[in-house]
């Protein structure tokens, strides 16, 4: 039996090692893309694309589903060829990710072409982000994510800051330097805290004047310079809603790509059942209101298209599964539903 025991263990641990080395492997590759600029600019040759508009990626509806479809370069280059421009299209891109295969992503905005002619050869559409979210497959919206984060800082950083200069992109995009003063500059993100307030048996949500009919979300805003994590949530909390942090725990992390490149930390906070009264920022906020098991469990249930009413007014649905938001708020369902159990 111990042999038995041995022997699954050493396949076991093998399968693990190999697994290790394909993302170590996988993580090197791209690491050399980014300081290698010939390495990039062959591998711009074998890679395949991801196309944007304006900052819109591009998707192709099949049957009920959305699909982001990747381009080779010979696809790139054909569809590049029927609207008479120039192959250096291709040195806009920016690299993205790559395969188990090492088959590296590639993500390119054609903002300044004719979007409709692209449409059409292609049989899909640019679609704005946000609304993507809810439609595509959950495993295409952290590369998209992330491509448009770059893309947009890219966009943005033209220029060096210091000699007003003009700025240029390694083939990657991972960084952009100013050969005038010799500053290089690297994307950014900028650490957002959201938390998921709750007095013990109901969690609190808010929506701003700018979402969608009947959405609400767990609280968040950006840290300020030299704040940590838990003294950024006591604070948020605290100016958005009128209500003191007892305790807050971490939840997990995840790269979003509004308002430009944020990284967005989750934590729950406690606070007491005895001290819960909201005292809304308005300058804030438009609405923010406790929560009950019921309502989270029907508004997990509820699609946006389904949250209006006859009278006009909209019932309450939450933020799509590809948002943290969402898994703050079904973990606290989830706890809610075992301490009832």
């Amino acid at each position: 039996m111990a042999a038995v025991y041995q022997a699954l263990h050493r396949r076991v641990s093998s399968l693990a090692c190999r697994l290790h080395s394909t993302y170590v492997r996988k993580m090197r590759y791209l690491n050399q893309l980014k300081e290698d600029d010939s390495l990039c600019r062959q591998a711009q040759t074998s890679g395949t694309f991801y196309l944007f508009h304006n900052l819109s990626p591009f998707l192709q509806k099949v049957g009920k589903k959305y699909l982001v479809p990747q381009l080779s370069a010979a696809e790139m280059r054909q569809i590049l060829g029927k609207l008479q421009e120039a192959e250096q299209w291709v040195e806009k891109s920016v690299l993205i990710g790559c395969s188990d295969e090492h088959r590296p992503h590639f993500a390119l905005d054609l903002g300044a072409l004719d979007k409709s002619v692209i449409e059409a050869e292609l049989q899909g559409s640019f679609t704005d982000l946000r609304k993507a979210l809810f439609v595509m497959d959950r495993k295409d919206s952290p590369l998209l994510a992330s491509a448009q984060s770059l893309l947009r800082w890219h966009d943005s950083h033209q220029y060096c800051s210091r000699t007003g200069q003009p700025t240029e992109k390694n083939p990657a995009g991972s960084k952009r330097v100013c050969h005038a003063s010799g500053v290089t500059y690297y994307p950014q993100v900028s650490p957002v805290v959201i938390t998921l307030v709750s007095d013990g048996s109901r969690c609190l949500l808010a929506r701003q004047p700018s979402f969608p009919p009947g959405m609400f979300t767990a609280l968040s805003g950006f840290c300020d310079m030299g704040e940590n994590v838990e003294e950024a949530v006591r604070r948020e909390v605290a100016e958005e809603v009128g209500l003191e942090v007892e305790s807050l725990r971490y939840s997990a992390s995840q790269h979003w790509p509004f308002p430009s490149s944020s990284l967005m930390i989750a934590c729950h906070a406690l606070v007491g059942a005895q001290r819960a009264e909201i005292s809304l920022d308005t300058l804030e906020l438009e609405e923010a209101r406790w929560f009950g098991l019921e309502e989270i469990v029907e508004g997990l249930k509820r699609e946006p298209s389904s949250s209006k009413q006859d009278d006009g007014s909209f019932l309450p649905w939450f933020p799509p599964k590809q948002a943290i938001a969402h898994q703050l708020i079904r973990e606290w369902l989830q706890q809610q539903s075992a301490q009832t159990a």
